[in-house]
């Protein structure tokens, strides 16, 4: 079976695009992939995360203009499919930011997007770059915690935290900058519950990280490998703040930019 590159075309560019999947046939493998659309309110990154996150897929290709990178809303819903990705494969994919004009920081980049290697479009190696990325063998790592976000219609963004495997917390807090948090719940891992029970709930905390402030929920509920805290999002999230609950004035927090 050929390796399956999936393209994520930032702007309707047909030239570059079929340019790119030119390369990508020549080198032995096959392209897939869309046009992004720019829509986070109707949860548009949900569709190109299915398909990042099919078995085919070796490679995650994102051609376009630098400067489309810096939009944040583009930002943010690549951030919210590559999150996506992640946990339902367990690990991300190789990536490639190729920019057809401008010059893109990798540094600069959302988190999740942060594993991207950098190189123009139209560059004489980006073929053999092409090959050796989608051969490169991808190990999950075990992870202190799990993330995970959910576009459910009707009823918008929640975004999943919990403890990786073998781990435990003694309640959970979730916090974001950029947007609101709307409600919040605690149940099985995989999706919001529709009924649960929340141990002394908390909302409104001010959490500052990174020269950032959050606006944090939080519960006691202990939580395991196979449980989740949740929240629901109103709006566009610029970064992530989540974790156990602190204890007093010690927090082991872990932040994402978005």
């Amino acid at each position: 079976m050929k390796k399956k590159i999936v393209i994520t075309a930032l702007t309707q560019d047909e030239g570059a695009v079929m340019q790119l999947m030119k390369t990508v046939r020549t080198y032995g493998m096959e392209p897939g992939g869309h046009f992004w659309q720019d829509d986070l309110k109707n949860l548009s990154w949900l569709g190109p995360s299915l398909e990042l996150a099919a078995p085919d897929c070796a490679l995650w290709a994102i051609l376009g203009p630098a400067e489309t990178l810096t939009k944040p809303s583009v930002r943010t819903g690549l951030s919210l499919a590559a999150l996506r990705l992640q946990a339902a494969r367990g690990h991300g994919l190789p990536l490639l930011v190729l920019p057809t004009t401008g010059e893109v920081d990798p540094a600069g980049l959302p988190t999740p997007l942060m594993a991207a290697e950098v190189i123009p479009a139209g560059s004489p190696t980006l073929g053999s770059k092409l090959t050796a990325r989608a051969n490169m063998p991808v190990r999950p790592a075990e992870a202190e915690y799990r993330l995970d976000v959910h576009g459910l219609p009707g009823l918008g963004l929640w975004i999943e935290a919990g403890p990786g495997k073998g781990r435990t917390w003694s309640g959970a807090m979730l916090g974001i900058t950029g947007a609101e948090i709307a409600a919040h719940g605690v149940g099985p891992a995989g999706g919001p519950p529709e009924r649960c029970v929340l141990e002394y709930p908390m909302q409104g905390l001010k959490l500052a990280q990174n020269e950032r402030e959050y606006t944090a929920w939080g519960v006691r509920n202990v939580l395991d490998e196979r449980s989740s805290y949740y929240i629901s999002v109103k709006g566009d999230p610029a970064g992530l703040v989540f974790g156990p609950l602190p204890e007093g004035d010690e927090a082991e927090v872990h932040t994402l930019s978005m």
